[in-house]
């Protein structure tokens, strides 16, 4: 376990070094200029040149990378260019918001898919099945700008149900929540039904019911805790669809994350925010792979680590 421990941790820093470089290099050749940002439209050359040199833009692009990596190393992620304040604090105070809206994501994601597929798999093949497969194919085709905006439509603007944005309540926290996660629930109801078709079929489930179990122990005891393990890894892979999401969805709503600080960024050509954002989701895209590796042996003791 240690060893494969330190071996997916070493993979890790060489994925999150990987990362580094190729976003820093392409925001290195972006056409937009982040000290025209700066000084504004009226600036003189002299002016531009003068906040570029002191930004130290003006040098190579490999000795800008290794001075970027040297801070980081050092815990330092830089300054944003605009708020002139350290980059690890704006999104320190901005993880909290969007972590809470990934769980809630996550939560919403797997009731809705987890409860259709089973309910697909059972009635595999007749009416029910086929529109089940129908809808997760429209929640996994539809844009979440435009699913957010019907939910905010419908359930915030005519029943008034939920407030249109903001954050601090459980009710703010609803729509977001549902607009990432029905998207989630088309994967995980197809995939659920495709694992629970397949250990429906297995030979110790022919047998549990030959003993004269009921079908629900059948399902809940022998079929459910080894259909569910395909959806581990997916959980994993989840965390970096929904940082990429993210942004839309805390945009439409106001939720005040990582992705909203993300997208201020990028209209501003901010780039030590902008390279922060996306170390601190490539980490989690990491670390959630890793995790569910880890799980996995705990729930089925078959699978062993390698």
């Amino acid at each position: 376990m240690l060893a494969y421990l330190i071996r997916r941790l070493i993979q890790a820093a060489l994925i999150l070094l990987g990362v580094s470089f190729i976003t820093f290099f392409l925001l290195f050749v972006l056409p937009a200029d982040p000290v025209r940002q700066i000084a504004g439209r009226s600036a003189t050359p002299e002016t531009v040149a003068n906040i570029r040199h002191q930004l130290g833009l003006d040098q190579p692009f490999i000795v800008q990378y290794w001075h970027y990596l040297t801070g980081l190393a050092q815990g330092d992620m830089g300054r944003s260019y605009l708020q002139k304040t350290e980059v690890a604090t704006l999104i320190a105070a901005r993880l909290p918001a969007t972590l809470l809206l990934m769980l809630g994501a996550i939560v919403a994601e797997l009731i809705m898919g987890l409860t259709l597929g089973i309910v697909a798999a059972i009635r595999r093949g007749g009416a029910l099945d086929q529109s089940l497969m129908i809808t997760s194919f429209v929640a996994v085709s539809a844009p979440q700008f435009v699913v957010g905006l019907l939910l905010l439509y419908v359930f915030a603007v005519k029943l008034s149900w939920f407030p249109i944005g903001g954050y601090g309540s459980f009710s703010n926290l609803v729509l977001p929540a549902l607009t990432l996660g029905i998207m989630g629930s088309g994967w995980y109801s197809r995939m659920m039904r495709s694992s629970m078709i397949d250990v429906l079929r297995s030979d110790y489930i022919r047998t549990a019911r030959a003993k004269g179990l009921r079908r629900f122990r059948v399902l809940a005891l022998h079929a459910m805790p080894n259909a569910i393990l395909p959806i581990i890894a997916m959980i994993g892979i989840d965390i970096g669809i929904f940082m990429s999401g993210i942004v839309v969805v805390e945009s439409v709503f106001g939720w005040p994350g990582i992705g909203q600080l993300a997208w201020q960024a990028i209209q501003r050509v901010d780039i030590p925010i902008i390279m922060g954002v996306t170390l601190v989701s490539a980490c989690a895209i990491v670390l959630g792979n890793l995790l569910a590796d880890l799980i996995t042996p705990f729930i089925d003791p078959r699978i062993k680590l390698r």
